[in-house]
Parts: C-alpha cells; sequence; structure tokens
C-alpha cells in the first residue's frame, strides 16, 4: 500500500476553519430551502454564504501560514550567517509577538556573538602571525591545514604550497608520533639549530586534528650561555684582582728593598712577610679556583633508596656545636644519592650554627609528607637573614673566611634530584628556616 500523503499545516488550517463554519452554512441552507424565498434570492444568498465561509476560510490559512514564513526565511537567514533581517509585528503582547520578539532577539544575540567570534578569530591569527613560534595543524589524514608565517619560514615554503600537503612529505611525521614533547637538534629547510617540539590535539568539525609547535632554542641557549660567562668572567676578574693587586703591590715593594745599598737591617724580615703575604694570597686563590672547579665538576646524582629519619639523624650527629632537635615524622623513603644528601644536610646544619650566636640557642629539624613531597625544615635560632637576594650568587658570602660556594652546591644538588631548596626568616621569633622540597613516594 502507498503511504498516505500527509495534509500540510497550512491546508489542516483552512479544513479546521471550514469545519468550524460548516454547521452554520448547512443551518443557513436549510432555513433558504425551506423559507418561502424567491429563487432569486436564494441564490443570491447562498452564493454570498458560500463565497464568504470560503473566503474567511483561506484568510485563516493566509494568517496561520505567513508569520510562519516570516519565521522560516528569518531562520533561515541567520542559517546563512546574514543576521541583520528582524522580524515586523513583534510589539504586541499575543502569542505570535512572543515568538516574533523571541526570534529577533535570537538575531541579535547571535550577531552579537558571531561578531565577538570574528574579533577573536581575528586576533588569533594576528598573534599567530606575529609570535616567532612555528605552528603547524594536520588534519586526521595528516595533512598540513594551517600554518603562520615562522612556520612558513621553517619550510622555506609559502602557505598556498604547503597546505593540504602530507607531514611524511614535509619531513614533520615523525613529531606526530611518540613524546608530546621533546627537544631535537636538526635542521629544517630554514635553519639549523636547537628546537623545541610540542604536540597536542584538538577537534575541529568533530574530526581529530594535531597541532604542532616548534620552538628555536638556539637563541635563548646563546643569550644564556653568554650571559653565564659574562658572570663567569665578572666572579674570575673580581677575585684574581683582589688577590693579584696586594700581589703586585707587595712585590713592587721587595723589590724597592732589594735595590737599596746598603741593604736596610730589617730587610730580612720585610722580605719574610711580604713573601707570606704573597704565599697566603696565591693560597687563597687556589682555593677559590679549587672551589670553582668542584662546581664545575658535580656529578649526576645516583639514586638508591634512603630512609628519610635515617639519614636525618647521621647528619645531626655531625653538628656537635649546637644541640639538634629532630621532631618524629612520617616514615618515607626517598630514591636520591645518599652522598650527596647527606652533603646537603651537613652544609646547611653548619650554616645554622654559625648562625646561633647566644647561648641555648638550638636547631630544630622537622619533616611532613605534603603533595607527594617529601619537605624538610632546618630552623635556627640566629639572628635571621640580613639580604636574600644573594644567597645563591657564587662565592657571596658574609663569614669570614667563607668560600660562597656552600649554599650554591647545596642548591644544585637538591635540583638534580627535582627538588626546590629556599631559606627564609621566621615569623614567629627570630631565626632563619631553611626549606628542602624533594619528590617523594610514601611507603
Amino acid at each position: 500500500m502507498e503511504p498516505r500523503e500527509r495534509i500540510s499545516h497550512e491546508r489542516y488550517a483552512q479544513l479546521l476553519a471550514l469545519a468550524a463554519g460548516f454547521p452554520a452554512i448547512v443551518f443557513a441552507v436549510y432555513v433558504l430551502w425551506t423559507g418561502d424565498y424567491p429563487p432569486k434570492v436564494l441564490w443570491t444568498m447562498g452564493l454570498v454564504l458560500g463565497g464568504s465561509w470560503l473566503g474567511f476560510a483561506a484568510a485563516v490559512r493566509e494568517r496561520v501560514a505567513s508569520p510562519l514564513r516570516t519565521i522560516a526565511n528569518l531562520l533561515e537567514a541567520m542559517r546563512e550567517g546574514d543576521y541583520s533581517i528582524r522580524a515586523r509585528g513583534g510589539t504586541g503582547d499575543d502569542a505570535l509577538s512572543d515568538v516574533m520578539q523571541q526570534v529577533n532577539a535570537m538575531g541579535s544575540t547571535l550577531r552579537a556573538q558571531r561578531l565577538g567570534a570574528m574579533e577573536a578569530t581575528t586576533l588569533l591569527r594576528k598573534v599567530m602571525e606575529e609570535i616567532d613560534v612555528a605552528i603547524f595543524a594536520f588534519d586526521e589524514g595528516r595533512k598540513l591545514k594551517l600554518l603562520n608565517r615562522a612556520a612558513e619560514r621553517l619550510l622555506a615554503l609559502p602557505a598556498e604550497r604547503a597546505i593540504d600537503l602530507p607531514a611524511a612529505e614535509l619531513e614533520l611525521n615523525t613529531f606526530l608520533d611518540g613524546e608530546e614533547s621533546t627537544t631535537v637538534q636538526r635542521a629544517f629547510p630554514g635553519g639549523f639549530g636547537r628546537w623545541g617540539i610540542a604536540r597536542t590535539s584538538f577537534r575541529e568539525g568533530g574530526l581529530p586534528h594535531q597541532l604542532l609547535v616548534i620552538t628555536d632554542l638556539t637563541r635563548p641557549l646563546r643569550e644564556e650561555e653568554l650571559q653565564a660567562w659574562q658572570r663567569i668572567v665578572r666572579v674570575l676578574g673580581h677575585e684574581l684582582n683582589n688577590s693579584l693587586t696586594p700581589i703586585k703591590s707587595i712585590a713592587g715593594s721587595l723589590e724597592t728593598i732589594l735595590k737599596k745599598d746598603p741593604l736596610p737591617e730589617d730587610w730580612h724580615e720585610d722580605m719574610t712577610r711580604g713573601l707570606n703575604i704573597i704565599g697566603g694570597r696565591a693560597e687563597s686563590l687556589a682555593r677559590f679556583l679549587g672551589a670553582y672547579a668542584k662546581l664545575a665538576r658535580l656529578p649526576r646524582p645516583t639514586l638508591a633508596p634512603v630512609r628519610v629519619a635515617d639519614w636525618l639523624q647521621r647528619g645531626a650527629r655531625l653538628e656537635t656545636r649546637v644541640p639538634v632537635v629532630i621532631e618524629a615524622g612520617p616514615e618515607l623513603t626517598l630514591q636520591a644519592d645518599r652522598d650527596q644528601l647527606e652533603q646537603v644536610l651537613i652544609n646547611l646544619l653548619r650554616n645554622a650554627a654559625d648562625a646561633n650566636d647566644t647561648d641555648g640557642g638550638r636547631i630544630v629539624i622537622r619533616w611532613r609528607f605534603e603533595r607527594w613531597q617529601l619537605i624538610v625544615d632546618i630552623v635556627d635560632d640566629g639572628p635571621g637573614l640580613a639580604a636574600t637576594a644573594n644567597l645563591f650568587v657564587p662565592f657571596f658570602t658574609t663569614k669570614p673566611g667563607g668560600s660562597g660556594i656552600g649554599l650554591v652546591l647545596c642548591r644544585q644538588i637538591v635540583e638534580a634530584h627535582g627538588g626546590a631548596l629556599s631559606l627564609t626568616n621566621r615569623l614567629e621569633a627570630r631565626g632563619c628556616i631553611a626549606r628542602l622540597q624533594l619528590p617523594c613516594q610514601p611507603m
């Protein structure tokens, strides 16, 4: 059987209007034909009644269909992206006016949202074009769909020729697999150097895409290297001048004494004293250079299980000048280099003991586990820190005879273990807190 044809909404409204007037028409026809009326009156009244009936039914159909066609046209315009058209007749308080008002309001909202999206897209494109980072977007078939100006320079290829090329042809397919973030040393058509590679995924139109970001690390590394060399030269120059200036002055004085004829009676004592000063300065310079070499030769940590309680107790037993109190903490085990961590603890306890300038002072060690980290606090009763900006500057020291590398070594060791070291003044009392933060897994 063939399916019945569905009656349209307009025709259905017209049929309802005809059905509503049908009883009245039947009654009027019955009255006319049963009454004593001339045929001319009967036909005239019949035509008037029938025409009015059909005309009003057609008017009802048009009244129902016209607003719906208007709304359909508005929605079609919105679907095509035209939000400037507005519906008339939305000023009343009836249901149809409410519908028109809501459609107009939706058009205004969509227009504002589209304008905002266009502005955001324009800004995003402008930023992508201006940043000095190569950005690529690949579709699920690994074909290039988007790249910025830096990416064009990296490939030495204009966007018009690069779009829709496969990643393999662009020699970027290896970066779409494996680790999401890595560093490589390689040559691209637009340059050679060290590059930071980052990859992430996103969806567009419901389909998966991959975003590839390639950053040139050569220039920042060169700038950091230059700054490091400048710092090294400044430190070396300062220390060498501090030692060579008095050596030069004393050597000149001794030369003047030896040129006198006859020699003064105390020339032997002057020579001995001057040579001792020269020897002392040379020894100090040798210690300085040895300390500098020690910083440069710090080995990578050899990881092994280390019980936190044992590590802290061994370090505390080595400090005998000031009482060291260890507060109980959770049972934890680190994966760390035992010797290097003990050296860190010894240095920090030595600094804390040096800071305790009053009788009755003590050092407190406490530790806790927080957010997958071991946190160790070493608290002293000293005067606190006067200048914190230079604490970790190599060879900066406030202690007579200090080398200025203890805290630097400690921080390098802790950071090599993936942790952090900080020194701050206590808030509730005088003294300082040295805080160690090391990655840790609970037992």
